[in-house]
């Protein structure tokens, strides 16, 4: 079992930071966002062990709404 908090980067849509936010806080203990640059949407997940799955499954639900780009 890896225990290493996974360090995504991406590329959003900057005008959804706030909501993409949100939207981690919500899923608590799941993944925490930091905007690296609000100017080009550039955000990094920080990505709890254990939750790497519930994680990918919330990127790839908002992927179907707007931007959300893997660097």
């Amino acid at each position: 079992m890896n225990l290493q908090t996974l360090h995504k980067e991406y590329r959003v849509d900057k005008t959804r930071i706030g909501f993409i936010k949100f939207i981690f806080e919500a899923y608590e203990g799941v993944a925490v966002l930091t905007t690296l640059d609000a100017r080009t949407g550039h955000v990094r997940l920080a990505i709890a062990p254990d939750q790497t799955h519930e994680a990918f499954r919330i990127i790839a639900d908002l992927k179907k709404d707007f931007e959300f780009h893997a660097l």
